[in-house]
């Protein structure tokens, strides 16, 4: 591992780390809300969809707010979600 040569770089080296625990816990945040959607669509609960959904999304754009994903990024994940949710409720 490079070690910074000047008080700046080290200081970078600091930040870099904080943002990137930062970013991680949003990334992470956005996957398990996603997993309990895909969880919930396969228990075929209209309700529990719905609220999920709501849940997946909400954390998305807040992902996309802390600027850790693009928004047209979340833009494709909300759209499918959305979709499947669809999917559910007409075939229902």
């Amino acid at each position: 591992m490079a070690v910074p040569n000047k008080k700046s770089a080290a200081k970078r080296v600091l930040i870099a780390e904080k943002n990137r625990l930062y970013n991680r816990y949003w990334k992470t945040r956005c996957k398990t809300v996603a997993k309990n959607f895909l969880a919930a669509l396969k228990g075929k609960d209209k309700e529990t969809v719905a609220k999920r959904l709501d849940e997946a999304q909400s954390a998305l754009d807040k992902a996309v707010t802390k600027g850790v994903i693009h928004r047209n990024t979340a833009a494709r994940r909300k759209s499918k979600m959305a979709l499947a949710a669809a999917a559910l409720e007409n075939a229902g």
